[in-house]
């Protein structure tokens, strides 16, 4: 028998004084059965940090044709495709063929280092492609702040980034550019 996902329910305050985007968002999160805490709350960090009110979760895991994130426009053209982790460079080329933009968000210090050398001369091509690297420790202090029910704040200021917990202090969400989009 298949394991199935485990839901998770998150109230999102986000202030985010860079892009002057104020909201809440009540996020119901499905965490694949394979899926780690510190990846589900990348994800969830992912969200804080580009949210708008079209951004939504996707199947991701479960489905090869789908993002963690996306954001589509309303006749249904995908906007912005945002994964999180360490895709190869053949997933990257196909969503910068399918979306305006495109976000990787790699975490995992050492290891995203490894990664990005070996996909970077073939992303470096694509355009429309964004690629950060998170800390070293982001994602694992996030991934202790994840509960089945969360109430968690965003606050994003001058570049930089904090998500916290009524339960927990602030985690620093820090990260560094690796690509920027090209502008066309």
């Amino acid at each position: 028998m298949a394991l199935k996902s485990t839901i998770y329910k998150a109230e999102l305050q986000i202030a985010d004084m860079d892009r002057h985007y104020y909201a809440d968002h009540a996020l119901t999160i499905a965490r694949h059965p394979s899926e780690t805490d510190d990846r589900m709350m990348v994800r969830i960090a992912a969200f804080a940090l580009f949210a708008s009110d079209r951004l939504e979760f996707c199947k991701g895991l479960s489905d090869v044709d789908e993002p963690d994130l996306w954001r589509k426009d309303y006749t249904g053209a995908i906007e912005t495709w945002i994964e999180v982790g360490q895709p190869d460079e053949r997933r990257i080329a196909k969503a910068s063929g399918r979306a305006n933009d495109v976000i990787v968000i790699a975490y995992g210090g050492r290891t995203s280092d490894i990664w990005w050398q070996g996909v970077r001369s073939k992303v470096e091509r694509l355009r429309n492609v964004t690629v950060w690297s998170l800390g070293e420790e982001v994602a694992e202090a996030l991934g202790k702040i994840a509960e089945r029910t969360m109430r968690l704040q965003c606050t994003v200021q001058d570049g930089e980034a904090w998500i916290g917990s009524s339960n927990a202090e602030p985690v620093a969400v820090e990260w560094s550019v690796l690509k920027a989009p090209e502008n066309v």
